[in-house]
């Protein structure tokens, strides 16, 4: 469809994109304002007046990576994020090696200047072709649409290989769009002009994209060739799930008859075979001991006991690889990689030793929970079957228990459910969780990717909106609450992210910080054996930030937890964007 040309060859060339990124499959944008991207901007408010996408906006380009890495994590679609040139483009660095990692597809925008621009101090220009190395799946540098024919059939393929790049090997891709003035020009979509253009044939690449600098990372994998591995029931065999891992790790412990090692956002933690308490095990010679045959699901980051196991000797190890770019191999040890895996069933599974090997796991890691359970009273320690009275002594006692890590960790598993999503940070509470969780088949989330403590609240809060948002069928989405969970610095080093801009929907989400005045989790590291005076000012970094004071800054609703009573309430209640405090012991 040929559509009526403006003034500026920078806002046909927008509009022609946009839509077609649009008819590919694209839903949400996140946009971060500037003058170079005005045409991309102005483009996007009119297709959001349309109800043809969902925009949000943010003023800090890192909270933009961040809300858009969230929203795609949900969605499974690419997400696009548009910013205008200069430094804005470096701050979506970390999100986008986040999502590169993690396998997670975005489409980053960024405006800049023509190439005579260039090289000779412009203001807010830099080298922006090449910016994120590697991490990006494709990158493309396009020059300056002049107003020449073919520029919008150019844009709209652009779009197109945009989107399959991203998706089809998930993770992010990069447009560079040089612009030239006028940036922009007044327009006016309909939805029958859009619609119209969305189902034209699609023309051939021309103009602009046969000039265009297309990179290819050389991340995508020949799909074509990707056979499933069949697996023998093996004695000695355990099944792994790191990060990303999902429900067919589970499926195959069971089939195999094997000892499931779930991490918590693995998305396997569940089943029959779930073992909890895996670290104490696979260190144990009565059942790390005795593993021969390791299936390893997703990226493991939460423990030094698995890369441990996977790199003797005696174990061979099999990873299946996922949408990561890197395929996980501790000390390079594994050499065996496949796609996918299926369990050859033509030998029966001998239910007396699946007994006997996963039974034996599953009741160790029991005992270990229940030996280092704190909550324990008076009335505990007698072998009699207690009182009415006693009980009820009892759960009076725990509702006034003041919090530590485990009834924090216990409290937020227990109070989410399916309808529900949760954000675990990359501090110690993660692991608090993974090490005492029950099997719950909820959708948890962490970024694991890189494990950095960035972005966490950008993140939970692109989950919320996506996982509550009506979809593009109309119906209504999920209609829990998104629970984030992450201590004071993960909190503090996001706060910029808690600025909702006004008139966008505000989800229903909650910011559990769990405050122990810096960063405790060195001090379960070496190094605080070993460090000097310096230890606490240059790793555990204290701090004393007032967070219900940013919280009434912000326009977050703020409640303070100091017992378990007062915790499980917050947790249940059905709000707005809300901060809950709970102030632990370092």
């Amino acid at each position: 469809m040929t559509r009526p040309r403006t003034d500026s060859p920078a806002t046909d060339f927008a509009v022609a994109l946009l839509e077609e990124l649009i008819s590919a499959g694209v839903r949400d944008v996140v946009l971060s304002p500037g003058s170079r991207s005005q045409a991309l901007a102005l483009t996007v408010a009119e297709l959001e007046r349309l109800g043809l996408v969902r925009l949000r906006v943010r003023i800090d380009e890192r909270v933009a990576g961040f809300l858009a890495l969230g929203l795609a994590v949900e969605t499974r679609l690419p997400v696009v994020i548009i910013t205008t040139s200069g430094t804005a483009v470096a701050n979506l660095h970390p999100a986008v090696l986040e999502a590169h990692h993690s396998g997670v597809p975005i489409i980053v925008i960024s405006a800049d200047r023509p190439d005579r621009l260039r090289g000779i101090g412009a203001n807010q220009t830099t080298q922006q072709p090449g910016i994120f190395g590697p991490a990006v799946r494709r990158e493309w540098d396009v020059p300056a649409p002049s107003g020449a024919p073919g520029e919008e059939d150019a844009a709209a393929q652009l779009a197109r290989d945009a989107f399959v790049i991203a998706s089809e090997a998930p993770g992010p891709v990069h447009l560079n769009l040089a612009f030239d003035e006028p940036l922009s020009a007044p327009t006016r979509l309909s939805a029958a002009s859009v619609t119209a253009s969305a189902h034209a044939s699609p023309p051939a690449v021309a103009a602009v994209s046969s000039t265009a600098t297309g990179i290819a990372t050389g991340i995508a994998r020949d799909t074509a060739t990707d056979t499933a591995t069949r697996l023998a029931i093996e004695p000695g065999t355990i099944v792994i799930a790191g990060t990303g891992a999902g429900a067919s790790a589970e499926q195959v412990a069971r089939d195999l008859g094997a000892p499931l090692v779930a991490e918590v956002a693995s998305g396997a933690h569940f089943g029959p075979n779930l073992v909890v308490a895996y670290r104490p095990l696979l260190g144990d010679p009565q059942f790390g001991g005795r593993v021969r045959r390791v299936i390893v699901f997703g990226h493991p980051t939460l423990s030094r006991e698995v890369p441990a196991i996977i790199q003797r000797p005696d174990v061979h190890t099999i990873v299946v690889r996922g949408d990561s770019p890197e395929d996980y191999s501790p000390g390079r040890r594994v050499e065996v990689f496949v796609d996918h895996v299926v369990v050859e069933k033509t030998i029966p599974l001998d239910k007396a030793l699946m007994r006997a090997w996963v039974g034996g796991w599953v009741s160790a890691s029991r005992a270990v929970l229940e030996q280092s359970e704190a909550h324990l009273d008076d009335d505990a320690t007698t072998t009699a079957a207690p009182t009415p009275a006693a009980r009820a002594r009892q759960a009076l006692a725990a509702v006034r228990a003041p919090i530590d890590r485990r009834i924090l960790a216990e409290s937020v598993w227990r109070a989410t459910w399916p309808h529900d999503r949760l954000v675990l940070a990359a501090s110690r509470l993660i692991r608090e969780v993974d090490s005492t969780a029950p099997g719950k088949r909820i959708r948890v989330h962490a970024n694991r990717g890189l494990a950095g403590i960035d972005g966490t609240i950008a993140t939970g809060l692109g989950i919320a909106l996506a996982s509550q948002a009506s979809g593009a069928d109309g119906k209504p989405g999920a209609s829990g609450t998104t629970r984030v969970l992450l201590g004071d610095l993960a909190f503090l080093h996001d706060a910029g992210a808690l600025l909702l801009a006004p008139g966008e929907v505000r989800p229903r989400i909650q910011l559990i910080v769990g405050n122990d005045g810096g960063g405790t989790i060195f001090d379960g590291l070496e190094v605080a054996r070993s460090a000097g005076t310096g230890f606490d000012r240059v790793l555990l970094t204290p701090q004393n930030a007032p967070i219900e004071q940013l919280a009434l800054a912000y326009g977050w609703a703020y409640l303070r937890a100091d017992t378990q009573g007062a915790l499980d309430q917050s947790l249940t209640a059905a709000v707005g964007p809300t901060i809950v405090e709970v102030v632990l012991e370092r």
